[in-house]
């Protein structure tokens, strides 16, 4: 872990520490990963003003998020099978992003359950929530989320129907897994720190749905009634449905379109993530972040705004804010941080991204979060022909 300079150094790392598998299901996207390519290349599109004699001297990244402090506009965004990454995974990963001060949001598809969680951290995170076929299920998840105190309740509306990802299909993680191929038996020999964190870890499946399901202890068993669990007939009533069980802040995940983002206000939904998914879903939709401005712009002055979608840097933070996002998850920036050195290697993702923004702050001449605006952008001088400089 010495010499890490980046998040891609974390990557390669990672890519070395975890079995094929498994860091594929994370860094892949669906078919021809059109999307998730986009995601990273139209990030890059957009170039900074450097601006110079500008006193920075007092640079800061803390902000709110949801109204709460945060120490920067940063949100560790749902990931599942996190635990299979590293043992305990979701654990360590909260614990970190509690120990900087930003929100943790826990995937119902984890391997840590909710309750383990909660029990083996100091604060409250967020939950992210996937509607079922089982309505009665997904009740029971939002009234666990209650008991454990979380914080807000992420309501993930873009998995009704799942993408194929092809890299999961060859490598076995199907339905049913196909894990124990012998290719892939010598690649987890090969790994012996990982699997002995594997196998030290609270639980090896989804530590939410295990007790629920017939066989829960069966792997298998589990997967399938997942996929038979991705209902079609999600609309916007079963979002007043939530609405009326959870009482706390809401987030919809999944917004690439003005209309949908207009239909998720009149929820009265507190936050909105403009997401595609990391590209993992509807391959051949537009990256995340050039969608972002025209929803800031139709919306943005009645929820929440944040981001996801190819944050890779601090840099990448400084240009979703620049666009009108008020805060951005990452999934997997910090995952690879995660496999790569567990809690320390979380922390270490989020110190890189940290101090990546706070330079760029400076040498674009801003010292605070609230001031990052589209003037921070080169395309602000080419739409506005009179441009004021920053004071």
């Amino acid at each position: 872990m010495k010499n890490i300079t980046c998040i891609e150094d974390l990557r390669q790392i990672h890519k070395r520490r975890v079995p094929k598998p498994f860091f594929d299901y994370v860094d892949g996207g669906s078919y021809a990963e059109e999307t998730l390519r986009a995601n990273i290349s139209d990030m890059q599109k957009y170039k900074f003003r450097q601006r110079i004699l500008v006193d920075v001297s007092k640079r800061e990244l803390n902000t709110t998020i949801l109204g709460e402090p945060a120490a920067m506009p940063l949100i560790l965004a749902p990931v599942g099978s996190t635990g299979m990454q590293y043992g305990d995974g979701e654990i360590y990963a909260c614990r970190a992003a509690q120990a900087l001060g930003i929100p943790y949001t826990l995937s119902t598809m984890s391997i840590c359950s909710i309750e383990d969680v909660a029990a083996n951290v100091d604060k409250p995170f967020w939950f992210q929530l996937y509607v079922m076929k089982d309505r009665g299920f997904a009740k029971s998840l939002i009234e666990r989320a209650i008991a454990a105190k979380c914080s807000a309740l992420v309501l993930t509306v873009d998995l009704q129907v799942l993408g194929q990802r092809h890299a999961d299909v060859k490598n076995g993680l199907s339905v049913p897994p196909k894990l124990l191929t012998l290719k892939n038996i010598i690649d987890f020999a090969t790994k012996p720190a990982w699997v002995s964190g594997i196998l030290k870890g609270k639980s090896r499946n989804f530590g939410n749905i295990a007790g629920h399901v017939a066989g829960s202890q069966d792997l298998g068993s589990v997967s399938e009634w997942v996929a038979s669990q991705f209902d079609t007939t999600l609309n916007w009533k079963d979002v007043e449905w939530i609405r009326s069980i959870w009482p706390g802040k809401l987030i919809i995940k999944g917004i690439l379109d003005v209309a949908d983002a207009r239909e998720a206000v009149k929820t009265g939904a507190e936050a909105i993530v403009v997401s595609n998914h990391g590209g993992r879903q509807l391959d051949g939709a537009p990256s995340s972040i050039s969608v972002l401005p025209e929803i800031v712009q139709d919306v943005g002055s009645q929820t929440e705004i944040m981001f996801d979608g190819g944050i890779r840097s601090g840099q990448d933070v400084m240009r979703a804010l620049a666009l009108g996002a008020k805060s951005c998850m990452i999934g997997r920036a910090y995952i690879y941080g995660l496999g790569a050195g567990g809690q320390a290697g979380v922390t270490m993702a989020l110190d890189l991204i940290g101090k990546e923004l706070n330079t760029t702050m400076g040498l674009c001449g801003i010292n605070r979060v609230d001031e990052i605006d589209r003037r921070v952008l080169t395309d602000y001088l080419q739409t506005n022909a009179v441009s004021s400089p920053r004071n």
